[in-house]
């Protein structure tokens, strides 16, 4: 995401709720909540669909989700990068190739309940946070048909929430090659 950047995605409208009742309803502008100071329940800041708001978050999820969801647990202080994302790996790649290779491809997508049981705390932990919606529907179920989409939402939410751009940026290190040597 570009720093200088002057696009705001469109307000994300839950269900239930016409675009003109979003529009007459005032946004929160102040992210941080602070227990007990406000029972009331706020919509995400952005769509579980809204993948393509943010592109590099959208492909980083899509292609290494298990880095993305480290970020995310170590932003919400949950866990470590290397301890969550390790976790997810386990849970999403190795035993969906382990079920899939001993069953010829029968059992696919029934691993995707291990890492959808893992992944539903930490949403929880965010929505209780920020006292978020559960949004679309409950957290179990959103993670395990929606999960890669959930993951780039908490992405998203706790960098919109914590007020900088490049809160935990996806930025990568940039490597220098050393100086050319010559043998005298």
């Amino acid at each position: 995401m570009k720093n200088g950047s002057s696009y705001v995605p469109p307000t994300y409208v839950p269900l239930g709720q016409s675009d003109i009742e979003a529009e007459i309803s005032p946004r929160n502008d102040n992210h941080s909540v602070v227990p007990g100071e406000s029972d009331r329940v706020v919509p995400w800041s952005s769509g579980i669909c809204a993948c393509c708001d943010d592109i590099q978050s959208c492909c980083i999820g899509l292609f290494c989700p298990c880095y993305l969801f480290g970020k995310n647990a170590e932003s919400l202080g949950s866990g470590t990068l290397l301890g969550s994302c390790t976790m997810h790996f386990i849970l999403w790649a190795l035993i969906n190739t382990l079920c899939c290779c001993m069953t010829d491809g029968l059992l696919l997508g029934l691993p995707g309940c291990f890492v959808a049981c893992y992944a539903c705390n930490y949403r929880k932990a965010l929505r209780e946070k920020y006292n978020l919606q559960e949004a679309p529907c409950g957290d179990l179920v959103t993670h395990f048909f929606c999960h890669l989409c959930a993951n780039c939402q908490e992405y998203r939410e706790i960098r919109e929430r914590s007020g900088d751009p490049n809160h935990s940026a996806l930025t990568l290190v940039e490597v220098t090659a050393p100086t050319v040597q010559t043998m005298e």
